[in-house]
């Protein structure tokens, strides 16, 4: 299980363009427990996507600050799924989750076995001689996934990974990524616009407001609650997930919550 914790406090970003600024964050404040799974959910176009990235250090907080451990602690390791493709297409399968690996330094024939053994997990045992490009797009996000899990991160930042899948190749990619998260327990915090996939997969979850985006509402729903389809019969998600449409609609037409 991951030992990293990190806090964003009044985190605000804005893009400087020919126009002027842009503001995307705006006082952004939460925090993440270790091995927590967040989902952070909100309007198309508000913010979630540059979170991620002032998260993973590609983007400096304009104001505020994201800490990570105790005072003084050094950023952690950490990866990043993109809904888009983001796969090498001139390495095999094996060598692209075992790419982390390499990076460590790990010897060829240790990161070529543990990847065999993550490839098995995520069903692509059969496949690790093949080239990107022969491969659906949903098996090439299985690899996205797989080597993300492989590259011995503290911290585990998707954006929108199963957007771009058709309804029972993403719910299958979800019950392969809540496997593979139980397993390895890393911090993880997952965009999605759907609030169902949120509710099916998050610890936590936290709806943002449309562009500049701040944190509207936390939800805490129920650790070691049974998640898929069946967690949305319990009475406490169900109320959860009602609040959370309600308040996903609302900052879609920068309606004031009720």
């Amino acid at each position: 299980m991951s030992e990293l914790r990190f806090r964003c406090e009044n985190l605000s970003h804005s893009f400087i363009t020919a126009g002027g600024a842009i503001a995307a964050l705006d006082r952004v404040t939460f925090e993440a427990q270790p091995g927590e799974f967040i989902c952070l959910v909100g309007p198309s176009g508000c913010g979630k996507s540059t979170l991620l990235r002032v998260l993973a250090g590609l983007l400096p907080p304009t104001s505020g600050s994201v800490h990570f451990g105790a005072a003084g602690t050094a950023r952690p390791t950490t990866a990043l799924v993109f809904q888009e493709n983001g796969v090498f297409p001139w390495m095999t399968v094996r060598e692209n989750v075992a790419f982390g690996l390499e990076m460590n330094g790990v010897a060829r024939a240790e990161r070529e076995r543990r990847a065999d053994d993550m490839l098995r997990d995520v069903g692509l045992s059969g496949f690790a001689n093949n080239w990107p490009h022969e491969l659906s797009v949903g098996m090439r996000q299985r690899v996205n996934v797989a080597r993300a899990f492989m590259s011995d991160v503290q911290l585990l930042l998707m954006d929108e990974p199963f957007g771009a899948l058709d309804a029972l190749t993403r719910r299958r990619m979800q019950d392969e990524l809540l496997r593979l998260w139980r397993r390895h327990r890393h911090t993880l915090v997952f965009v999605t616009h759907d609030v169902d996939e949120a509710i099916a997969l998050g610890d936590r979850i936290i709806v943002m407001t449309n562009r500049p985006a701040t944190v509207l509402e936390e939800f805490r729903l129920p650790p070691d609650r049974d998640r898929g389809p069946a967690a949305r019969r319990l009475p406490e998600v169900r109320a959860a997930g009602r609040r959370i449409w309600e308040l996903v609609m609302q900052a879609e037409t920068d309606a004031t919550p009720v």
